[in-house]
């Protein structure tokens, strides 16, 4: 009888076998953190630039970031397990990213819903991902950095309508805390793969 039982819960050996592919991939995780960080700074220190600057930075930055998202997706998979949801992620900001270069004149609500619709459903597909995470992975840094966009999303759905300068400083604090967030979770998963390389080698 048990054994006709679906079970979507992912098994203990399946998590640590996903969690230790991520960590010998931590170096895609922080090459998102950097890039975020760098968006950061882009849109920190240009505050007065026009929307469609603004555009043309976000879209970059989302079709860098989805490259990198799928190349962490792809690679930390074993036999027929794949991070779906880390793949999918990257699918998703490649596609906001295209339809921001291909439509430059977007009006300045349009562009804020579009940005807020893409960080609720990242943020939702991350928090998601994560729970298939070994929690000495990390698994706590990337709750937190889903929870940021999902707020962040939120945000700026109860306030569509505000300035590009606002808005520039909103993507760029939002940017920098998600990017940091990436980091610690990348280095984190560095530890464990150093770890556990050291202990293999012991036992050899």
């Amino acid at each position: 009888m048990a054994s006709g039982t679906l079970n979507s819960t992912p098994s203990p050996d399946r998590i640590q076998t996903m969690s230790s592919l991520l960590a010998q991939n931590w170096w895609a995780v922080a090459l998102r953190g950097v890039f975020a960080i760098i968006f950061a700074l882009i849109a920190l220190f240009s505050p007065g630039a026009t929307i469609l600057s603004l555009v043309l930075f976000f879209s970059a930055y989302m079709l860098v970031d989805g490259v990198f998202g799928i190349v962490s997706g792809i690679r930390a998979a074993s036999n027929n397990q794949r991070w779906g949801l880390l793949i999918l992620e990257g699918i998703l900001n490649i596609l906001v990213g295209i339809i921001a270069f291909a439509m430059p004149g977007l009006t300045v609500l349009f562009f804020v819903t579009l940005v807020a619709v893409w960080s609720l459903i990242t943020g939702i597909l991350m928090i998601v991902a994560a729970f298939k995470l070994n929690p000495e992975y990390g698994r706590g840094w990337l709750i937190f950095s889903g929870i940021v966009s999902v707020l962040f999303g939120i945000a700026l759905l109860i306030a569509p309508l505000v300035g590009a300068v606002v808005l520039t400083w909103w993507l760029g604090a939002y940017a920098l805390v998600f990017g940091i967030g990436l980091l610690v979770l990348a280095f984190k998963l560095k530890g464990r793969r150093d770890t556990t390389s050291g202990t293999a080698s012991l036992r050899a």
